[in-house]
């Protein structure tokens, strides 16, 4: 249903170990993101599916929510359970002090 809620967490709130999943283009993802996280773009989804986990936390990320909220939804139609929405995105987790790092050493930024 349309504008039903998707289960989300803070950046404050994201468990230790958790599978960070950032479905961002690649110069979002080139920019900064979460130490860890692993990179799988929205529109790859579909045909990558079965890399995303089907058991332990999953927490979808994106720029600011609206994405990576989109995926959750996807995912829990196709059988995940385990999967909730960063809300705020990486806008929020930047807000938060959280780490983040670029691949290439530059300073980290969300755009």
């Amino acid at each position: 249903m349309f504008g039903s809620q998707v289960p989300s967490v803070t950046a404050a709130e994201v468990p230790d170990g958790a599978y960070l999943l950032d479905v961002r283009e690649q110069d979002e993802w080139d920019a900064g993101h979460a130490p860890g996280a692993h990179h799988l773009p929205m529109q790859e989804i579909p045909v990558r599916i079965e890399e995303v986990p089907a058991d332990g936390d999953v927490i979808v990320v994106c720029r600011v929510g609206g994405r990576s909220s989109q995926v959750v939804n996807y995912l829990l139609n196709n059988g995940w359970d385990n999967v909730r929405n960063l809300t705020g995105g990486m806008k929020a987790w930047e807000a938060a002090s959280r780490p983040m790092v670029t691949d290439d050493g530059n300073p980290a930024r969300v755009i």
